[in-house]
């Protein structure tokens, strides 16, 4: 794996704190009515991207994941002001305002989105991974999920088939422990996600979600596992998030004692502490980043606010290859 330096330990600070301030400025603009429909936060999660990244190839692996999907792209390397501009609904976002919050994508960058239906990005990350495979690339796609995604018949044909054409992908289980709003002890006869994976005799295992150190560690292994040709590998990182399933959640199924509880374990914390024990930087130097951060996040809000909507025909160009749009009602 490659090494983790000081240089790292900035970079996650730097990059978590951003995309977490990137997202509680969405949650403040969703509160103005300015994003619409669903909005689903990453607040919590940050160690699993962070330490993925870091053992990526990124000019050559793919991601692909599910509606919980405003950061990763992010750190793919797409432009922030792009994706904040899609989930206000404007012209110049990552799919010219017509995806919105749960669909964003980067054929540029190899981020596939961003997909609304529950486990509907596992059989097409498998997909691309075959793909890949089949062209003789040694690129390696992670699939990340949900809790309550691995509940769909979905995964099991597609760790099936992945496992029997060993493809090249990395399936990763972001458990944060309620799914949509329902514990995974009450979905389930068995608490350990990652042994589902025994049942298609796939190398799986759980790793420590908060911790970008533990991710890297065991991401890499199965990175190089896929990149050797040896196929996929299953993967509970357990973690937690910190606001609701979306921002219509209120949140009963949990209290407020048990997610201050979990803040005491914050990935930005986590590292915040190594970069401050072993003095990679001082409390100043933090807080300067800190600042750059928000002047970042401003410039994005302003881009989002002052981009235009798409124009009516954008839509219908998407729909319709023939020119005068068929189907639609014209009023006499």
């Amino acid at each position: 794996m490659k090494e983790v330096t000081r240089e790292t330990y900035l970079d996650w600070y730097e990059n978590m704190m951003f995309w977490r301030k990137f997202e509680d400025k969405l949650a403040s603009v969703y509160i103005q009515q300015k994003v619409r429909g669903f909005l689903h936060l990453y607040n919590g999660q940050e160690a699993i991207l962070a330490g993925a990244l870091h053992v990526m190839d990124l000019s050559k692996d793919r991601m692909i994941t599910a509606y919980r999907n405003h950061v990763q792209p992010i750190g793919m390397g797409v432009d922030p002001k792009r994706v904040m501009a899609e989930l206000f609904g404007k012209a110049t976002g990552t799919s010219n305002g017509l995806g919105g919050s749960m669909h964003i994508f980067s054929k540029e960058y190899r981020f596939h989105g961003g997909h609304g239906i529950v486990g509907g990005q596992i059989p097409l990350g498998a997909g691309m991974a075959f793909g890949d495979k089949y062209h003789g690339s040694d690129a390696v796609t992670l699939c990340c999920m949900g809790d309550g995604a691995v509940r769909q018949g979905s995964l099991h044909e597609t760790l099936n088939l992945a496992m029997l054409w060993k493809l090249p992908v990395v399936f990763i289980v972001e458990n944060n422990g309620y799914a949509m709003g329902t514990s995974v002890e009450r979905t389930a006869n068995h608490t350990d996600i990652w042994k589902l994976g025994l049942g298609y005799e796939m190398p799986c295992g759980p790793i420590d979600g908060m911790n970008p150190v533990a991710v890297a560690e065991g991401i890499d292994e199965a990175i190089q596992r896929a990149r050797r040709g040896d196929g996929p590998t299953f993967l509970e990182a357990k973690t937690y998030r910190y606001r609701g399933h979306s921002m219509s959640d209120a949140q009963h199924y949990r209290t407020k004692d048990e997610v201050e509880e979990y803040k005491k374990i914050d990935p930005i914390t986590q590292v915040k502490e190594i970069i401050l024990n072993e003095k990679y930087a001082t409390e100043e130097q933090l807080a300067e980043i800190d600042a750059s951060i928000k002047q970042r996040v401003k410039e994005c809000e302003e881009f989002a606010e002052s981009s235009p909507f798409p124009e009516k025909e954008v839509m219908y160009d998407a729909v319709y290859e023939q020119k005068d749009y068929p189907f639609i009602f014209h009023k006499l």
